[in-house]
């Protein structure tokens, strides 16, 4: 305003002059004056207002870039409705240049084949000339000038794909669940647009605690879990059972039973004595063998009570005298593979010796089609028919396993992957040649797999929005997990889990990829055989014995994974949610983030929406292209 006013100033005392000269007498220069003065006056002023109308173009060239991005940022595809979001925003503008009024009739907003949005507008700026110099020459020029400027956005030409990574650990319970929700709804609203054509705009979403839960995918991911084998007998003796009709309280004690069968090194089970109970209900190794009388080796019977009759010797199946089960090809071991440990089978479904059914039994005496369970079954019923063994070790329905606390325990299968094992642990190559680690988890205690699954790359908004609100807090913290299948998530090697959510080429010109990834402490998670590690830093007796985690921390996991996902081309922001800066969830993330700026520490709520809503934009910035 106050250049206009100066600017007036100069040109009526321009006009004060030119009067007191054409007030001179003499002819010759009276008639020069009338004749070049009205010129020279609007060459002057008209200077002036060529000035600012210079300024003006370029005041109105920012108003018109600003409105010409926010219609290219629009949903919109219509001239009508890309020329109504850029005049509300060259409207909003405008007031910032006074003395200019927006001819609207002239300003269109049209986007191209190209899609590039592209604008016109113009502006009239009231000239100086008209108003100060006197009829008839200030006529001659109009009272304004028109003033056109021209803004093209290249809107986003490639497709967005954006893996949010979300931390739903039972540290975020309450005012932080209720932040993360409300900031990652806002983030779908940023990065998802309504239209998808000509180019997509995508979200997955991953929440994370202990592992990501992939519901029914889950078999595609891991492979199915070894199913039951038949069981076909199950029988402890090998023969009928003999009567004993005396045994010495000696060392060792000599059985006398007439016409027994048995051979030295035989095995034999012991029950219904009277008097010598001690040798009841126990299995003994033959020697010194003759037709009718054997020792019970390694016995002293010194100590015990005589013997008073009845009392008969089974020989037994195997050394233990434990029930033997036929089952071909049931695929079992006697040791776990992963700690040494006693391995486990569960039998079901027995008829006749039905007191075996429904337990898990540490296994022994192991040949291709047969197996022992460590009991003896002397006391129950024959076998009649049916049942079923299934295994306990990593890959079966249940994992049977030893804790650190050398009690044996038995965890379900859950529906959550873990980490990657072997030489692709980093890599995405395709799940159908190199397995995601499995998670047996307590059903009663903390290390739960999430509620909310896994969703794969999506642009309906609503879907979205809804997982976001139905988010829950519980459980530890394995980062590295949800980190890499955020970046799954983006990978064309596993769309055979994603279906029609198929993530596009990497490396692609037309597509670019990125991972969010959130957390609010440390990560604490790591898994040896499809349990928590030995050396997990949580657990407690959850923690398998003897089995370290596979893969190492949890932080040289992360380090790993998002070196190779960066290798891939995928765009990495962290988010560290109320976490010190030092800590060493925050150094691992900004080791992970593409660059420093990538990384983001959100002290609040406030900061976390304000973070998220940064890197949306960052995401689907625009470029200006003239």
């Amino acid at each position: 305003m106050t250049s206009f006013r100066r600017t007036r100033e100069l040109g009526q005392a321009l006009v004060r002059f030119s009067r007191g000269f054409a007030s001179a007498r003499r002819g010759n220069v009276a008639i020069i004056f009338t004749i070049v003065m009205p010129c020279l006056i609007m060459l002057t002023v008209g200077g002036v207002d060529l000035h600012r109308a210079s300024t003006v173009r370029a005041n109105l060239q920012n108003a018109l870039d600003a409105a010409t991005l926010a219609a290219a940022r629009s949903p919109y595809v219509t001239d009508e409705d890309l020329t109504r979001v850029g005049l509300a925003a060259l409207r909003a503008n405008l007031p910032a240049y006074p003395q200019v009024v927006l001819r609207e009739d002239l300003t269109t907003f049209t986007m191209n084949e190209d899609n590039v949005v592209i604008a016109d507008a113009t502006v009239d700026v009231a000239a100086l000339v008209a108003n100060i110099v006197l009829p008839p020459y200030g006529q001659i020029l109009d009272d304004t000038l028109p003033v056109a400027t021209h803004s093209e956005v290249n809107r986003s030409s490639k497709n967005i794909e954006v893996a949010l990574v979300l931390d739903v650990t039972g540290s975020m319970a309450g005012s932080r669940l209720s932040s993360l929700k409300t900031a990652s709804r806002d983030l779908v609203d940023i990065v998802v647009q309504d239209v998808q054509t000509p180019f997509t705009t995508r979200m997955s979403i991953i929440p994370y605690s202990v592992g990501v839960n992939l519901g029914n995918r889950i078999a595609a991911a891991r492979g199915a879990p070894t199913g039951p084998t038949a069981i076909t007998g199950a029988s402890w003796a090998d023969g009928s059972s003999r009567n004993i009709s005396g045994a010495t309280r000696a060392n060792p004690v000599v059985i006398t039973s007439n016409g027994h069968g048995f051979a030295n090194g035989d095995f034999v089970w012991v029950r219904g004595v009277s008097g010598m109970t001690q040798i009841n209900n126990r299995a003994f190794r033959v020697a010194n063998r003759s037709g009718n009388s054997f020792q019970l080796q390694g016995t002293d019977g010194s100590a015990f009570n005589s013997y008073s009759g009845n009392g008969t010797v089974t020989k037994c199946r195997v050394s233990d005298c434990s029930i033997v089960i036929t089952s071909n090809n049931h695929g079992l071991d006697v040791n776990d593979p992963d700690n040494g440990f006693r391995q486990g089978a569960y039998i079901s479904g027995v008829s006749g010796m039905t007191n075996i059914n429904d337990q898990w039994f540490q296994i022994g005496n192991i040949q291709q089609n047969s197996f022992s369970i460590g009991v003896n079954g002397a006391a129950f019923p024959a076998y009649t028919s049916g049942g079923s063994v299934l295994c306990g070790r990593n890959g079966c329905p249940s994992r049977y396993f030893r804790s650190v606390q050398n009690v044996y325990r038995t965890f379900p299968l859950s529906t959550c992957a873990t980490e990657r094992t072997g030489p692709q642990a980093y890599t995405d190559a395709s799940p159908a040649t190199a397995r995601t680690g499995r998670l047996y988890s307590n059903p009663t205690g903390g290390n739960l797999c999430p509620a909310t699954e896994l969703q794969p790359l999506s642009s309906d908004k609503v879907a979205l929005k809804n997982i976001i609100t139905g988010l829950q807090a519980a459980g530890a913290t394995a980062g590295q997990i949800g980190l890499a299948w955020g970046g799954y998530s983006l990978s064309p090697s596993f769309n055979g889990l994603w279906g029609a959510n198929a993530a596009n080429p990497h490396a692609s010109e037309e597509t670019v990829k990125t991972v969010i990834m959130m957390t609010d402490g440390e990560f604490n998670t790591n898994y040896c055989s499809g349990v928590l590690a030995t050396n997990a830093s949580i657990g407690g007796n959850d923690r398998i014995s003897n089995c370290n985690a596979t893969n190492g921390s949890p932080y040289v996991q992360t380090a790993a994974m998002c070196t190779a996902m960066k290798q891939r081309g995928i765009i990495i922001y962290t988010v560290g949610f109320q976490i010190s800066a030092n800590s060493a969830a925050a150094v691992a993330l900004r080791s992970c983030a593409s660059s420093n700026s990538h990384a983001f520490i959100s002290a609040s709520g406030a900061d976390l929406a304000d973070d998220f809503a940064a890197i949306g934009r960052d995401i689907t910035r625009l470029r200006i292209s003239k």
